[in-house]
């Protein structure tokens, strides 16, 4: 057939013309650092899509508000991610609201395995590696504070306490480590600019110390897994692969709330780092789908 057959003014009917492609759409259960850390990732990429967070504070503290302020992204403050289904690739709210996905990520982060222990905000606290900076800016001051070495109480046992103390002693700390929890926290005389004296146990017993470090064990937030049917660790955790995928297909998994290989997440990698490579295979599955849908 000639070029000519082909041309609009060889009274051929003009061809329809095709809708334009919608805009991939990301959707991110939970709000708190594994995801603040995944959306500014996300936003440095060539990523063309939406992004909207789903988080279950109903405050809106600073760091929210600047991410809700970029025009790709959208904060739901008091929304918590309550039920998925894979199979339409929606999620739905606590609140019933749902929203649809190309790419869902799970970062809902742990919580304590124990109730509080009374006057724990005066401690410091380990939990992940991203509070491994935290930890050595407190012992500074501290340490400038007191003029020598101080002496450290940690409470916990398991891999966070274990890193806690390594960080302790890395920063000139004198650790004292005990795997018996106290019920409460002895303050500081009025005035003082250490906020823990040491400890008290359920016997009457104490510890006195410079500071008091926290590094209890913690359960990953996984309620969603068991509505989307995703695979879990057996110690807690939604299991993904190096590639932060779930056994699920659109599903992913950052922060507290995964397992690799039994182990929570916030232990074994940094937030941001952890971001950085979830948002460039974020990046490439939400390039791919359209390239398959068009062949």
């Amino acid at each position: 057939m000639s070029a000519q057959a082909l041309s609009p003014t060889s009274g051929a009917s003009p061809a329809t013309p095709s809708a334009p492609p919608s805009r991939p759409r990301i959707v991110i259960a939970g709000a708190g650092p594994a995801a603040q850390a995944l959306v500014r990732q996300l936003t440095r990429t060539p990523f063309a899509g939406a992004i909207t967070v789903l988080s279950n504070r109903d405050e809106a503290p600073a760091e929210l508000l600047e991410l809700a302020a970029l025009p790709q992204v959208s904060v739901r403050f008091g929304q918590p991610a309550s039920f998925i289904d894979p199979a339409s690739r929606r999620v739905t709210t606590a609140d019933g609201l749902e929203f649809s996905y190309d790419e869902l990520v799970i970062a809902t982060g742990s919580a304590p395995a124990e109730t509080p222990v009374e006057g724990a905000g005066r401690c410091l606290s380990y939990s992940t590696i991203d509070d491994a900076g935290r930890l050595g800016d407190a012992v500074r001051d501290v340490t400038r504070v007191l003029g020598r070495r101080p002496l450290g109480i940690l409470v916990g046992t398991g891999s966070a306490a274990g890193q806690a103390e390594a960080v302790l002693r890395a920063r000139g700390v004198r650790p004292v480590r005990t795997t018996v929890r106290p019920v409460a926290v002895v303050p500081t005389l009025a005035g003082s600019a250490l906020p823990a004296a040491g400890i008290v146990f359920e016997d009457g017993s104490s510890m006195s110390g410079d500071l008091v470090v926290l590094a209890e064990e913690r359960v990953a937030r996984d309620g969603l897994a068991a509505s989307a049917g995703l695979k879990t660790a057996p110690r807690g955790g939604i299991v993904i692969g190096q590639d932060f995928r779930t056994s699920v297909p659109g599903i992913w998994a950052i922060g507290d709330a995964a397992a690799y290989d039994g182990v929570r997440l916030g232990l074994l990698v940094a937030s941001g780092s952890a971001a950085s490579v979830c948002a460039s295979q974020l990046l490439q599955a939400t390039m791919a789908e359209p390239m398959a849908e068009a062949a």
